[in-house]
């Protein structure tokens, strides 16, 4: 099997979305690939608007321009017998974001190291682990398949507990989802992801604890498949909950917010391809409000 068509396969699902836990994007996340895949990510995203490297944050009226430049790595393997990706995502985050907290303006440039994800996400059923002409079978007559994932974000990110703003978190979170991928035709897929972020406590928030409360995500793409190596697809997600707690007092905060967008990916040459993608607000509660565009960069080898 070809290194191109397999590559093109699985790059949508390499970048991970930086602009919050909640608003992931990503379609074909759980279509497999032959076992004995790497693939070697470069990425970079400009979002402006409301956005945060914590969307949780105290403050109102935000105006941010953040960018972000990623670098990704994801094996594919067998484990039980069914097709798994490992993947893991180091993020570096700078820009300026600025808004109000408890009535006071607040500023500050960013230029730091944000925090780091893993990402081990299995097949349960209809794709078990193969190699490329199973894959390639898979291809032509695509199946219906179910799939499991558990993503972490561990704070690894620059914190200062002295500030509002910063590019990580000081907290773990973990995201436990399952998904499906339905084919309406050969060509067209259907693909859904349900999950909740869990989060751990910030102890040392201005002298405070920042407590958060489960944060249920859904994601839904529609997926075409143009021509060998090269797909698009139109995304859609819808998360609610989040609520927090600092120092003891509960937040109006509680987020009902969704999100529209689009993703490509382009064959460039053997081994390598191009992911672009964009997404917009449609309704907002609480935070979320911006634009982003995304630009990725694959290579792959086995």
């Amino acid at each position: 099997m070809h290194a191109r068509t397999t590559i093109l396969v699985v790059v949508a699902a390499i970048f991970v979305p930086l602009t919050g836990h909640s608003q992931e994007l990503v379609p074909r996340a759980y279509w497999p690939a032959p076992s004995g895949t790497n693939l070697l990510v470069t990425g970079y995203q400009y979002s402006e608007g409301d956005v945060l490297t914590d969307p949780s944050l105290p403050v109102d009226g935000v105006e941010s321009k953040i960018e972000f430049l990623s670098l990704t790595y994801q094996r594919t393997l067998a484990l039980f017998g069914r097709t798994t990706n490992l993947q893991l995502n180091v993020p570096y985050a700078w820009g300026n974001a600025q808004g109000l907290a408890e009535g006071e303006f607040r500023s500050r440039d960013i230029s730091n190291l944000a925090d780091a994800r893993a990402l081990l996400s299995i097949n349960l059923a209809g794709a078990p682990a193969m190699d490329g002409e199973k894959f390639q079978q898979l291809r032509t007559n695509p199946r219906t398949i179910v799939g499991a994932s558990v993503l972490v974000s561990a704070p690894t990110g620059k914190w200062d507990a002295g500030r509002i703003f910063n590019a990580g978190s000081n907290r773990w979170a973990v995201k436990p989802a399952i998904g499906i991928i339905y084919p309406l035709r050969p060509k067209l897929l259907l693909e859904f992801e349900a999950g909740t972020w869990f989060f751990g406590d910030n102890d040392d928030f201005l002298g405070d604890t920042r407590t958060q409360d489960p944060l249920l995500s859904t994601q839904f793409h529609v997926i075409k498949r143009i021509r060998p190596g090269l797909w698009a697809s139109l995304d859609f997600n819808y998360y609610w909950g989040g609520r927090t707690e600092i120092g003891g007092v509960t937040r109006d905060d509680r987020q009902e917010n969704s999100r529209i967008g689009a993703t490509f990916v382009i064959p460039l040459k053997r081994r390598h391809a191009l992911r672009i993608a964009a997404s917009v607000p449609l309704d907002t509660s609480a935070g979320g409000d911006f634009d982003t565009v995304t630009v990725a960069y694959a290579y792959l080898w086995r």
